[in-house]
């Protein structure tokens, strides 16, 4: 939808705009680049609404790989796995709980990012680079908490890049960084939670292979006893909370 919304703007720019200008050629008077009293440029409202449209095909990515969602959302896949559980929760369930998590860590950085950034912005207190500058501000603070300094170093080693502090490194080295060091915490969490069901595994494994059931799955066996574990232990609330307090919270 968002790529048919841009194709339609595009197709406005370059066939209908030419020839309204023909006409009127005031008509594009709106699509300008000016300087305000700052100094700093200031973009036309035409321009900026098509700047938004071409900015909401990237926000999923930036969903998945700038906030808490990509470890939120590993370690359940991991947890449904060592369950044995291959359905459930469903994949809109565990993305579903991922995405609100993921609102419910972020809502301080959201918060700071709607006050200096957003609310200024719509005020016209601020510009449009202006305010996404701002905006950068409290995600790259977030992303830098979260990034060990060993994947901050080697993204910069093959950027060629030279920073005297991390607050220095450019957005573009920092997101993969952030993203690669997502990506060790989520499975260390989920080898984590791997463990307990593993061993449940091994025992109802050895058991039916000493009464000489070797034809019999074990992961049949296995199953309620690991659900009737993680229900005793609260398991839900614990993975939730871990999740949250990994963050800081």
């Amino acid at each position: 939808m968002n790529k048919l919304l841009l194709l339609l703007c595009s197709f406005v720019l370059l066939f209908v705009a030419p020839h309204a200008a023909a006409a009127d050629p005031s008509a594009l008077s709106v699509v300008t680049v000016g300087t305000n009293a700052t100094g700093d440029q200031e973009y036309s409202v035409t321009l900026q609404v098509l700047a938004f449209m071409t900015a909401l095909s990237f926000i999923p990515a930036m969903l998945i790989l700038m906030t808490s969602f990509t470890r939120i959302v590993i370690v359940m896949s991991i947890l449904r796995q060592a369950l044995g559980l291959q359905q459930t929760p469903s994949n809109q369930t565990v993305n579903g709980i991922a995405l609100f998590l993921t609102f419910f860590i972020m809502a301080p950085v959201f918060d700071v990012i709607n006050d200096k950034a957003l609310q200024p912005y719509l005020n016209e207190e601020l510009t449009m680079v202006q305010a996404v500058d701002e905006a950068k501000k409290p995600m790259m603070k977030f992303m830098l908490s979260q990034t060990r300094l060993k994947d901050l170093e080697m993204f910069l080693e093959i950027a060629n890049l030279k920073v005297d502090t991390p607050e220095q490194v450019p957005i573009t080295v920092l997101i993969p960084a952030f993203v690669t060091s997502e990506l060790k915490t989520a499975f260390q969490i989920g080898f984590m939670l791997f463990i307990p069901f593993l061993i449940i595994d091994l025992v109802v494994a050895s058991i039916l292979m000493a009464m000489g059931m070797m034809m019999l799955s074990p992961m049949i066996i296995s199953l309620p006893f690991k659900l009737m574990l993680f229900v005793l232990v609260d398991g839900w609330n614990l993975v939730m909370g871990s999740l949250a307090n990994s963050f800081g919270l």
